[in-house]
């Protein structure tokens, strides 16, 4: 991949998206594709054909999904299900039959069993239940992990997939709905400082550990990867270090300056009870996350005062 090259990003509005397409303009390719959903339905396979037969890029990035957090995952199980498998089975397939020279296939860490042994290899894909919640979801990924490796296999197509820990950062999803825990509790945070309210809710027990990487690392890995790696196994992409949703919790709420009582909505689901990625085989390549959690929250914290000054997340 030269600074030339033709290189499509798919999903390039999204939190990953927007981050390779960050990364890769700052580290000079200058020939980056992108489309809006209005512009192309990904989930049309005639419409993401044209666009391959058209423009042949020589490099992929799968960044596209439907993505949401517990509620949105457990509510849509049809829509995420269905609509993940068209999204990326148009993609790969469209990548491999128009003679793209590599793909990168972006997964997620729900792939694993919800009690796999942690920290998360690997070779534990398929090895026991997944947790229920976000069950449709993550068989949309591992079937798009397979058919790489279907193709990898059959017919020699370059086609890597990764496995992303859970990410945060600039564009990410502030719905209160459906978005992920991190970026709902800056959202509560800011709002309840705001608001000079004298308590924020949070879900669950706070007791669930979990692994957070800011978004642009996770591109940045992303394009080492393509750059470094051939070979039809998965890798994880990570930070190898975790913290609890209480001490999550806490953090956000002192990096806003939140001053009021944290309140626990035991009602609401945990989620699975730990989910560390192990990150060896990445690290073994030469890769390591660069930013810090506390300095990555409190950037996004700036980023998303901004945005809301701008008109977004109003």
């Amino acid at each position: 991949m030269d600074k030339n090259s033709t290189i499509y990003v798919a999903g390039h509005r999204g939190l990953v998206g927007s981050a390779i397409v960050h990364k890769l303009t700052e580290q000079g390719f200058t020939n980056i594709l992108t489309r809006t959903s209005q512009e192309m339905d990904l989930r049309r396979q005639a419409d993401v054909e044209r666009f391959f037969e058209t423009h042949r890029p020589e490099y992929v990035f799968d960044a596209a999904a439907k993505v949401g957090g517990i509620y949105a995952n457990n509510t849509y199980r049809a829509d995420f299900l269905y609509e993940n498998l068209a999204i990326q089975n148009n993609i790969i397939h469209s990548a491999y039959r128009f003679g793209a020279k590599k793909l990168l296939f972006l997964g997620s860490s729900c792939i694993y069993p919800k009690l796999a042994p942690q920290p998360l290899h690997e070779d534990a894909l398929l090895t026991g239940p997944l947790e229920p919640t976000n069950e449709p979801y993550a068989i949309a990924k591992i079937a798009g992990i397979k058919l790489c490796e279907a193709l990898y296999d059959q017919y020699q197509f370059n086609a890597v997939s990764c496995m992303p820990t859970n990410l945060y950062g600039p564009n990410d999803n502030f719905d209160l709905t459906t978005s992920h825990v991190l970026p709902a509790l800056i959202r509560k945070f800011v709002e309840a400082k705001e608001q000079g309210a004298k308590e924020v809710v949070a879900w669950g027990t706070g007791s669930p550990l979990r692994e957070f990487l800011h978004s642009y690392d996770a591109a940045d890995a992303m394009i080492f990867l393509m750059k470094n790696y051939d070979g039809r196994d998965f890798l994880n992409i990570g930070t190898g270090e975790e913290i609890s949703i209480k001490a999550l919790t806490e953090m956000i709420a002192g990096i806003v300056g939140f001053q009021g009582e944290i309140v626990w909505d035991t009602t609401k689901p945990d989620g699975t009870p730990r989910k560390l990625m192990h990150v060896g085989k990445l690290h073994a390549l030469g890769w390591r996350h660069k930013i810090e959690l506390r300095d990555g929250i409190a950037s996004v914290v700036a980023w998303f005062h901004q945005a809301r000054k701008e008109g977004r997340y109003a």
